[in-house]
Order: C-alpha cells, then sequence, then structure tokens
C-alpha cells in the first residue's frame, strides 16, 4: 500500500502523491482533461488549482466533476476585500461545478490575515465556511515571516509553502513547526520550478517527511506517468538519489531564481522568471530552444532594464534580481558567441 499523509488536524489523508493543476492552463481543454481523468484513475485524488490559473479550475470541472465527491479540490484566492472574495469563491464554484471547496487557502499575501484583524478578509472566509461553501481554511505562501505567522495563529488549518531538497534547515524547521502545531503542511515547488530534473530523487527526499503532502505540476503525459509509477514503485533514499541531491545542491543552493513569479509584470518587458535562472535551465536541462532567436530577444532585452527596483521589492526571496538577471545576459552572450561550452 503506498503511504499516505493526514493532513493534520484537519483528518484528511490522501495518498502522498497530489496534482497541482497550475500547468493545465498551458494546455487545451481535452488534453488537460485527458491528464487529470488519467491521474484520477490512476489514483490521485489532492488536486490543488488557484482562481488566478486562469482555466485550470474550469479544466478541473470539466473533467472532474463526475467523481467530483471522491476526490479533494483545493483552490486559491488573491482577494484582498471581503467582496472581491466573495465574488472570487462564488466564480470558483461555478467553474469547479460544486457548491463547495474543500480547501479554500488565501493565494501568497503580504501581510497574515487573522479572525477579527479589521481587514474583514478572513471573517469573510470564515462565514462562507459556516455557510458550507468551504470546509478547510489554509493559506499558501512564499515568505516565512507570513508563513511562521500563519501556523502559529491557530487560524489555518494548512499551510503550503515551497520546500525540496534545496530548501534549508530553516524551511525544515517550519515543517516541524506544523507538525508541532498540527498543520497539514503542503509542499509546491517540489522540482524547485524545474531545477531539479530527476523527480525520483525529489519523491524520495520529500518521502522522508510523513506530515508533507508534495503537489506535483503535471502538464505532460509523460511526467504523469512518472509519478504514476511511484504508486507502486515509490523511490527511496539509496546512494545513488543521494549522489543526485549533493550534486544539486551544491550547484543551486543560494541565490538563484525560484520561478514563483510574484516579481511580474516587469514594466520593461522583461521574462525574469525564465531570464534570471537561464543559465541554470540550459545547463541542467540543455536544448537548443533556449538559444532561439525568441529566446535571444527575451535576452537581450534585459538591457533595457529601467532599473526601478520593483522585481527586487517584490521577490519573497529577496534576491538582488537585477544583478543576477545581468549576470545571466553576460553568461548568455558569452554562450552565443562560443567562448562557453554548456
Amino acid at each position: 500500500m503506498y503511504k499516505q499523509v493526514t493532513l493534520c488536524r484537519t483528518g484528511l489523508t490522501y495518498p502522498k502523491n497530489a496534482f497541482s493543476a497550475l500547468p493545465v492552463q498551458r494546455v487545451d481543454k481535452e488534453y488537460a482533461a485527458l491528464l487529470l481523468r488519467k491521474a484520477y484513475h490512476a489514483g490521485f485524488r489532492f488536486f490543488d488549482t488557484a482562481r488566478g490559473y486562469t482555466d485550470s479550475e474550469e479544466k478541473i470541472g470539466y473533467a472532474l466533476h463526475d467523481v467530483r465527491h471522491d476526490i479533494l479540490i483545493a483552490t486559491k484566492s488573491h482577494a484582498k476585500t471581503p467582496d472581491e472574495f466573495r465574488e472570487n469563491l462564488e466564480t470558483s464554484l461555478t467553474t469547479l461545478k460544486t457548491d463547495y471547496v474543500d480547501l479554500f487557502q488565501f493565494h501568497n499575501p503580504a501581510v497574515c490575515p487573522l479572525p477579527g484583524d479589521g481587514w474583514g478578509l478572513y471573517d469573510a472566509v470564515l462565514e462562507a465556511k459556516k455557510q458550507g461553501k468551504i470546509r478547510y481554511i489554509g493559506i499558501s505562501n512564499h515568505r516565512l515571516n507570513v508563513a511562521e505567522a500563519a501556523v502559529r495563529s491557530g487560524a489555518y488549518d494548512t499551510l503550503q509553502f515551497p520546500f525540496s531538497y534545496l530548501s534549508d534547515r530553516i524551511d525544515i524547521a517550519l515543517v516541524e513547526l506544523c507538525r508541532e502545531k498540527n498543520v497539514g503542511f503542503i509542499a509546491m515547488k517540489a522540482l524547485s520550478g524545474g531545477l531539479i530534473t530527476k523527480s525520483d530523487a525529489a519523491f524520495a527526499w520529500l518521502g522522508q517527511y510523513d506530515n508533507v503532502l508534495p503537489i506535483w505540476g503535471i502538464q505532460r503525459e509523460s511526467e504523469l506517468d512518472e509519478f504514476i509509477g511511484y504508486f507502486s514503485d515509490p523511490p527511496a533514499m539509496d546512494p545513488r538519489i543521494t549522489s543526485i541531491i549533493e550534486k544539486d545542491r551544491a550547484e543551486l543552493t543560494g541565490n538563484f531564481c525560484r520561478s514563483c513569479g510574484y516579481c511580474m509584470p516587469c514594466p520593461a518587458g522583461i521574462q525574469i522568471f525564465h531570464c534570471a535562472r537561464m543559465i541554470q535551465l540550459i545547463r541542467r536541462a540543455p536544448s537548443s530552444a533556449w538559444l532561439s532567436e525568441e529566446w535571444q530577444e527575451a535576452m537581450l532585452n534585459i538591457e533595457n532594464c529601467i532599473e526601478c527596483g520593483q522585481c527586487k521589492d517584490k521577490c519573497p526571496y529577496e534576491i538582488d534580481t537585477i544583478n543576477l538577471l545581468k549576470a545571466n545576459l553576460a553568461d548568455y552572450k558569452e554562450i552565443l558567441a562560443g567562448r562557453v561550452r554548456v
């Protein structure tokens, strides 16, 4: 029997293999439905989406409405006011073809909403819960201080936070804090935005944390097949996987872009979340596509940076984004000139 994870005080128990529907917004409706249905029939039961993921909710509703009561649907909202939340929730219920959401999550707020804080946002969510439109309340965040505040507040059933084998001891301490406070931990960015290329290593490492439910961003059937295979043959830590993790940590730990996208939009039109990690992408997942005319144009657009500082200010990881972009552009030009081999 494959490992199960209980999201602490919720009592919700699911296979330690969950589906992030963020990437299905990038494929057409029928292909998304194929992925979602195949995932369901293979054993996936936890499906995570968000109001901000364009048509992701709609695709889940289209593909899985007939098995609604056999799955958990988690969604999110960037709403900043009670009225905006209520509007978002009604839209989510309609697009998901359901009359309730199992887990509603505040989507990366800069400040942790709390009951009675004068903001009214948490209270509006609590009212929706009393009406039966929401079963549990969670928060998704990239900011450690907000995540810790949420866990310690006692107001949240779950926390969704980036967690992978590139995480440091502070992130691991957050997982343990969730265990202590009886808050479910949902691990996003388990492949670190694509920089981790060995899913078996990522899966095995996360398998060491029995209170962590990883969600995998899937947009191709070949990717889905990998994770389906882990239901019957879950990877475990061994010397080969340990070696992969140690090598990746040596190359990637530190000042690298996680591709969360919160730096966007850029006033100069720079595709920051790709361009700021271009050299790592080229070296870790070699592809001539990264050297195409389209990407050359995108990288050269870094020269149009007005150094407004918005990207750096908005980065939840406090990365010096401007200088990271410049460094990537300099290395990219060296690659194009043939002076550096990849």
